[in-house]
C-alpha cells in the first residue's frame, strides 16, 4: 500500500496560518526573513530530515512544498540537503490556499488511486520515531474490520516529547498530545478523494474512526522561535530539561536526532 506524506517549507499559502499578514506579500516576507529561514533549515536538517532518512520500512513518498518566490540560493540548499532521501520529491507552487493546493497534491501523488494508501503530514521542524512509517502500515493491518467498514481510518500515536535544540544541546520532555501533527497517520480507501490536509489534526476524529495508541514516543515536536501555533495566545510554554545520556541515546535510536550534530549545526556561524 502505498504511504504518502507532505511537508511544507516555508511554503506561502494564502490563509493556513495562525499568524495573519495584510497581504501574500507580507506573508512571503515574513516566511523568507534571513534569520526565520536559517533556523528552519537547521531544524529541517537536525530533526526532520534524519528521521525520514532511516525509516524502518523505506516504502514511501514525501512531498516537500515550496513556493515559487523561494530565492534560488535556499532552493539549492534545500536540494542538497534532501540529495540522498529518494523518497523526497520537492514541489514548486504559486500561493494558493493552503488546503487547496495540499489535498490536490496528495491526490495526485497516488500512483493508482483506485487502489488505498496510508497520508501523513510532516512539519519541517518536527520528528516522526523511525519506525513510525513500519508501524502506521502494521496497525491498519491489524485492523480488516475497521478498514473495510470505512472510507477513511486514522491512526493516532500520541506519546512524544516537546524539545527546544540549541548550540548547547538538547532539552525535552515528555508529552502525551492527542491529534497532534507529527504520528498521525490517516487510511484512505481506493477511488476516495479525501485527504489528511481535509481535516484540522485536532477535529480529525470527528469525521472517522481512530485508533490510538501510547506505547512507546513516537514524535519530536520543536520549540523554537518561529512557531506558527506555538505563537497563539491560548499556548502555554512547556518546561524542557536538558537530555541526560540515556534520552541523549533515546533520540538518537527513536528519532535519529543525534546532540553532536544539533551542537554542530546551531553553533555555526
Amino acid at each position: 500500500m502505498q504511504v504518502i506524506g507532505l511537508c511544507r517549507f516555508s511554503y506561502p499559502a494564502i490563509g493556513g496560518f495562525q499568524i495573519g499578514h495584510d497581504s501574500i506579500e507580507e506573508r512571503i516576507a515574513y516566511l523568507y526573513a534571513k534569520d526565520r529561514l536559517e533556523e528552519r533549515f537547521r531544524l529541517l536538517e537536525t530533526v526532520a530530515l534524519p528521521c525520514l532518512r532511516e525509516q524502518t520500512d523505506q516504502e514511501f513518498d514525501l512531498l516537500l512544498v515550496i513556493g515559487e518566490s523561494l530565492p534560488k540560493h535556499h532552493r539549492d540548499r534545500l536540494y542538497d540537503l534532501t540529495a540522498d532521501i529518494p523518497q523526497v520529491t520537492i514541489i514548486t507552487e504559486p500561493p494558493r490556499r493552503q488546503r487547496e493546493v495540499m489535498k490536490e497534491l496528495m491526490n495526485k501523488a497516488r500512483k493508482d488511486p483506485s487502489a488505498p494508501c496510508l497520508q501523513f503530514r510532516h512539519d519541517d521542524d518536527d520528528a516522526i520515531s523511525v519506525d513510525f512509517i513500519e508501524r502506521l502500515r502494521q496497525t491498519l493491518a491489524d485492523c480488516p474490520g475497521l478498514i473495510a467498514n470505512n472510507k477513511s481510518v486514522a491512526v493516532d500515536f500520541n506519546m512524544g516529547f516537546v524539545a527546544e535544540l540549541g548550540a548547547d544541546g538538547i532539552a525535552a520532555s515528555e508529552v502525551h498530545r492527542p491529534y497532534y501533527v507529527a504520528s498521525l497517520g490517516m487510511y484512505v480507501r481506493g477511488d476516495c478523494p479525501l485527504t489528511i490536509m481535509n481535516f484540522h489534526h485536532e477535529k480529525i476524529l470527528r469525521f472517522m474512526p481512530t485508533i490510538t495508541l501510547a506505547d512507546q514516543p513516537m514524535f519530536v515536536r520543536s520549540h523554537n522561535g518561529y512557531n506558527d501555533s506555538g505563537q497563539h495566545k491560548s499556548n502555554k510554554p512547556v518546561p524542557v530539561t536538558p537530555l541526560t545520556a540515556e534520552q541523549i541515546g533515546e533520540f538518537e535510536a527513536r528519532f535519529a536526532i543525534r546532540d553532536s550534530h544539533v551542537r554542530r549545526v546551531f553553533g555555526a556561524d
